[in-house]
């Protein structure tokens, strides 16, 4: 057994796929590989996605330590950055070789 955050994990993929697994937390990770961004730079990302969704899949993200959330409140109106933890960016080869697959799956498969 592999425990992670107090979560157990019958195996190291199940882990792994419990901390980005999903429709949608690859993806966030994905577009935050190349830097910060904002809520609503993400959300122009990921057309499809619902406010909701993409909210709780950032605070799980946020709460397993991949991703930080800051909090600007200086000035209105509110300003929130997300970007990797360092954490996170081990992640980097990870999403990059899902993303290359998906790239070879389109070009050699696709009719």
């Amino acid at each position: 057994m592999y425990t992670f955050k107090g979560k157990e994990y019958p195996c190291c993929t199940s882990l792994t796929m419990g901390i980005i697994g999903g429709k949608w937390k690859t993806v966030i990770l994905f577009h935050l590989m190349e830097g910060t961004l904002r809520y609503n730079e993400l959300r122009k990302e990921m057309p499809t996605v619902t406010e909701r969704t993409l909210s709780l899949q950032l605070k799980t993200l946020e709460e397993d330590g991949i991703i930080k959330r800051k909090v600007y409140t200086s000035k209105p109106p509110l300003k929130v950055e997300y970007s990797l933890t360092e954490f996170g960016k081990t992640l980097r080869p990870l999403i990059k070789s899902i993303a290359d697959w998906g790239d070879f799956v389109v070009e050699n498969y696709s009719k």
